[in-house]
């Protein structure tokens, strides 16, 4: 990308640009994204900032007070706000932490400069740091967050390329001639060959520091929060059970009275579903990771309004030990440690009187399953990231070996 403006803008271009090469040359990896950012000089920014676009805002004063060598670390800096998509977990903040700015910026500042420092980077002074607010090094912003006070005596800025609000030098999203800037798309692109480069560096020299690493591999191999993925495969599956209305005559329609009597309407109820849990108890489970998993989905059920005797727990390895319709975790007996078959779980709880709406496995893979569809939602919980998968017809959620 080129730099905007001319001379008559006081920027010196020669510095700032030397400043960037310095920074890409030291840090390969991030060069990609270093010379994405579109320079926009401004006499509004205190010193460089950054819009959601990347392009970068530049001060001429600030350039022209700071040398190189701490130049070439702002320039990592605001580039880090991209790369680590500061704006998008922005917009993720409840409203009240999204509206102060100031402390957001802070909190991605002290997650950027701690790593940007042990990596032996210049920055220049009033630079913000978790060690000023008696914070761990090594956090993301959103841990650090809670620990910056409201009032702060640190004016930082570094756009809503960071913060996520607009700031009054912005572009906006067409920007003008000559300043589009990148969009969503090419940004996510950009941020995948960094992480690439970052791996790739890491492989042929080893030098890449513990924060990028991370960074990358997240980049890479996004960690899934199973907890929401298994709460959101239950809610779903409940809504879906409890969407087959049926007809009642126990609360008479509120159409009746207009009828004189002569005729009772029935109403439409909206049931709640029947869950049962199918608990694999044969040897090569753990039973903390059980109850882990046992308690997750037993809370979500409460959430929905699932709960008593609609909930039935089958402790099953190559045959099903014990059938309990519970109301807390702590009734339920994990009976088993022998083979596994969760399709014998499975059968015996489509063979109830009452048959459930919504089947959840919790098991770690190594288990036979129906050979076709079943007449329920089928969520399987996998236990251990590297657990066989199921058939393409069950909903999956993979959950830790030990969950924490």
């Amino acid at each position: 990308m080129t730099a905007i403006g001319g001379p008559a803008d006081g920027l010196d271009r020669a510095k700032l640009l030397a400043a960037r090469y310095k920074a890409a040359e030291a840090r390969p990896y991030l060069a990609s994204a270093l010379y994405a950012l579109t320079v926009v000089p401004s006499g509004q920014v205190r010193t460089m900032a950054v819009d959601r676009y990347w392009r970068c805002y530049v001060a001429p004063a600030f350039v022209e007070a700071t040398d190189i060598e701490e130049l070439a670390g702002v320039w990592i800096h605001e580039a880090s706000h991209l790369l680590r998509d500061h704006h998008g977990r922005a917009d993720q903040l409840p409203a009240a932490d999204q509206r102060d700015r100031l402390r957001v910026n802070i909190a991605q500042d002290c997650e950027i400069n701690d790593d940007l420092l042990s990596d032996g980077l210049r920055l220049p002074e009033g630079r913000m740091e978790p060690r000023l607010f008696a914070l761990s090094a090594g956090r993301l912003f959103e841990e650090y967050l809670p620990g910056i006070p409201a009032t702060s005596l640190h004016p930082v800025d570094c756009g809503s390329g960071a913060h996520g609000v607009p700031s009054p030098w912005d572009l906006g999203e067409g920007g003008g001639d000559g300043v589009a800037g990148v969009g969503p798309v090419e940004a996510e692109a950009l941020r995948r060959q960094t992480a690439q480069a970052v791996r790739a560096h890491q492989r042929s020299r080893g030098s890449v520091p513990a924060g990028w690493r991370r960074w990358a591999e997240e980049v890479l191999e996004p960690t899934v929060d199973w907890r929401k993925a298994l709460t959101g495969a239950v809610r779903e599956a409940a809504a879906w059970a409890g969407g087959a209305v049926d007809y009642t005559y126990r609360r008479p329609s509120r159409r009746t009275p207009a009828l004189g009597g002569r005729v009772v309407l029935p109403s439409l109820r909206r049931p709640l579903p029947r869950v049962a849990i199918v608990v694999d108890t044969s040897g090569s489970m753990g039973e903390d990771d059980l109850a882990a998993a046992l308690a997750e989905v037993s809370g979500v059920l409460r959430e929905v309004g699932v709960g008593g005797n609609r909930v039935a727990v089958l402790a099953c390895d190559a045959d099903v030990h014990a059938v309990a319709r519970v109301t807390s975790v702590d009734q339920v007996e994990l009976a088993g440690g022998g083979g596994t078959d969760m399709t014998v779980g499975i059968q015996t709880a489509l063979a109830a009187p009452d048959p459930p709406n919504i089947v959840v496995v919790l098991t770690d893979g190594y288990t036979p399953w129906p050979p076709e569809p079943v007449s329920c939602r089928l969520i399987v919980a996998l236990i251990g990231q590297d657990a066989p998968q199921p058939p393409a017809w069950a909903e999956t959620v993979r959950l830790p070996s030990s969950p924490s």
